[in-house]
């Protein structure tokens, strides 16, 4: 089975090369010191610095395969050459959302850069599914649990 492609503007493209390369270069060095400070305390069955150490190593060797992975299988989206007609991934649109009665801005981007508090809307996520594809002017219609969402898109942008 092929795997997913990881979906990735070029400035979260540019964020995890950045966390890659300072978890290899920085991150490894201070762990590798803190094991080799916590071996020389002697007895490792009972040592709290050692454990911690070892754990911290093991959590950064996750994240670095982590993110690895998502730059093998990732597709960069040039924002340059999105097409403004519609939405997609590399977007910042404006909508208005009914419910609130409120004009908010979002950027689409893809699963792996997605995060809510900077208003970076995955374009798997309900919302931004339903807005893929959409123009200026339509109302599109989210169904969440907790009901039936109206947007309706007022701009698309580059996502500067």
């Amino acid at each position: 089975m092929e795997e997913k492609k990881n979906l990735l503007t070029y400035a979260g493209l540019k964020k995890l090369e950045e966390e890659l390369h300072d978890l290899k270069v920085v991150k490894r060095k201070e762990v590798a010191g803190k094991i080799k400070e916590a071996r020389e305390q002697g007895d490792l069955s009972e040592n709290a610095e050692y454990d911690a150490a070892k754990d911290e190593q093991r959590d950064i060797e996750a994240r670095i395969e982590e993110i690895e992975k998502i730059l093998k299988n990732a597709e960069v989206v040039v924002e340059d050459e999105v097409d403004l007609d519609k939405i997609s991934v590399g977007c910042k649109v404006r909508v208005h959302d009914f419910e609130f009665d409120e004009d908010i801005e979002l950027k689409l981007v893809g699963s792996t850069e997605a995060n809510s508090l900077e208003g970076k809307i995955s374009n798997e996520s309900p919302v931004g599914k339903a807005l893929m594809g959409a123009h200026t002017g339509d109302i599109v219609e989210v169904e969440l649990p907790s009901g039936i969402m109206k947007y309706k898109v007022l701009e698309i942008q580059r996502n500067i």
